[in-house]
Parts: C-alpha cells; structure tokens; sequence
C-alpha cells in the first residue's frame, strides 16, 4: 500500500508516505468511522471532518495525528477527501453522489477545472 493524500476543498493537503499511511489505517479501523462515501475499488474516500478528528483521538496515537486533528479542525467544508495517490483506480464502480463531490475537490489539484 502506498501513499495516501488528505485533501480539502481549498486544495491544501497533508500526505502521508505508505508506512505512515499503512499505520494510521490500521490505528483507526480503516477511516470507517469517519467515512462518507467510498471509492470500492480503492482508498479514495469522503471523509466527515468532525468524525474524523473524533476517530483520531479515540485511536491508539499515530506520530501525525495532531497534524491531521489541526488540518480536519481547519478544513473549509464538512469534509475532507483522502486521495489514494498511487492507485491506478478510475473509480468506475464508485456510484453515490459522493464520488462526484470527491471529484469536485480533487480534480483541480490534478489540473482539471472544477465543475460549476
């Protein structure tokens, strides 16, 4: 498992290598907790911001999870997207209106405009 990517929607991010990444999964029952809305074929996600910083401080301690509290605790919206950044996913099978939202926030930091 490699990388994953915690972006809001204003395109600020935090990242986490794969170890990291592996751990904090781990740590926290895969972000079910916090999840809204779920790619099925990969770890790209919508997570609720204020569940996330619950799940965070209810898990074992992660070395950056005073960094992703203070980021979930700044995010401009409810949510949070977490990217799998090294999954070849083209999220086919990812079907709720949440998938559309994930796009929405991720698409500009791929250098695609966001939709109106």
């Amino acid at each position: 498992m490699g990388a994953l990517a915690f972006v809001d929607y204003h395109g600020e991010q935090v990242v986490l290598d794969g170890p990291e990444a592996v751990s904090l999964l781990a740590s926290a029952g895969g972000l079910e907790a916090a999840t809204v809305s779920a790619c099925r074929d990969c770890r790209s996600r919508v997570l609720a911001a204020v569940a996330l910083v619950d799940l965070l401080e209810l898990a074992p301690v992660h070395p950056r999870a005073g960094e992703l509290v203070e980021f979930a605790d700044d995010a401009p919206t409810l949510h949070l997207y977490l990217v799998d950044a090294e999954a070849r996913c083209r999220h086919r099978r990812w079907r709720d209106p949440g998938r559309e939202e994930w796009l929405d926030a991720v698409a500009p930091r791929a250098g695609l405009p966001r939709r109106p």
